[in-house]
């Protein structure tokens, strides 16, 4: 999801899950005007589903496509349940919304085999202190809050075994929860908060896992984490937002472009950080690295149930 939450069903997005089968579009047409494409009848049209077509990436993004002969039709959806089942369908061409978790639950639930064509951002979840400038300085045996639902707490999770603060016995998956910590060899406890009670609960931990959309109400700023996720650990590859296509579309050349386009654009880019409040951090993982995440959070859903 290009949303700054960080559950799967509100970010989903993602990062949200799992899937109504729905699929109307609240608004679509988004072509960009004055583009120095020429006649856009002659140009190749393709449908890209979004939540949040006024997001600041979006107008650029389809002008950088005119320039490139490609006319971009966004359309905007009103949840983030609509555009994967509008893909299956055939309504729309690529969708970007989505992290491969939420995809993989898609594919499962619906027996769909939508693919990632490739990767735009991922927006990192932060632990944060009102007592600690440091994840070093965080004592031994001191208490740190997680949420307590399930998406977001295996994601916590993992950003606390990154950060060398707990150490969990699967290794840690996406399915990871509190039974998962091995306390004898980690160096703190761990204690789960509703999400949305953890800001006014800070002061009274060592730190605490916050959900983007909780961080100002804790009067904190992104910049103020002490850890978050790094886009470079395996574990964090899952939660990596995508484009989407159907699978028999995974090599068409025009979507690859448009991937590239938005990967390089500078104005792009910046819209990106802007509609993320500056959280996103843009990411070209590789297309192979994407898929092979993908197939592993499919076959963990499988084997989790």
């Amino acid at each position: 999801m290009t949303r700054r939450t960080t559950s799967l069903i509100a970010a989903l997005a993602a990062v949200p899950l799992f899937v109504a089968l729905a699929g109307c579009a609240t608004a679509s047409d988004s072509t960009g005007s004055g583009s120095g494409s020429g006649d856009s009848s002659e140009s190749e049209t393709v449908r890209i589903g979004v939540v949040g077509k006024g997001d600041a990436q979006w107008a650029p993004f389809v002008d950088a496509a005119a320039d490139e002969g490609i006319t971009v039709e966004l359309v905007d959806f009103g949840s983030y349940e609509q555009p994967n089942p509008a893909l299956t369908e055939g309504e729309i061409d690529l969708n970007q919304f989505q992290h491969i978790v939420y995809l993989a639950e898609y594919n499962d639930a619906s027996g769909s085999d939508l693919v990632p064509i490739g990767s735009t951002a991922i927006y990192p979840l932060g632990l944060y202190s009102k007592k600690y400038d440091d994840v070093k300085d965080i004592p031994k045996g001191e208490t740190v809050a997680v949420p307590d639902d399930a998406s977001n707490q295996a994601r916590a999770l993992l950003v606390l075994q990154s950060a060398g603060l707990v150490e969990l016995k699967s290794g840690g998956t996406i399915f990871s929860d509190i039974a998962d910590i091995d306390t004898e060899k980690s160096k703190v406890k761990v204690t789960a908060l509703e999400a949305a009670l953890i800001p006014t609960s800070l002061p009274d931990v060592a730190a605490a896992i916050i959900n983007n959309d909780f961080v100002e109400d804790a009067g904190l700023t992104f910049e103020d984490a002490i850890a978050q996720d790094d886009p470079e650990d395996p574990n964090a590859l899952p939660y990596v937002n995508i484009f989407a296509a159907r699978a028999e579309d995974a090599d068409n050349k025009t979507y690859q472009k448009l991937v590239e386009i938005f990967q390089t654009d500078k104005d792009v880019q910046a819209g990106l950080l802007e509609s993320s409040g500056n959280t996103a951090v843009a990411l070209q993982t590789p297309v192979e690295d994407l898929v092979a995440s993908l197939k592993k959070v499919e076959a963990d859903t499988k084997d989790n149930k």
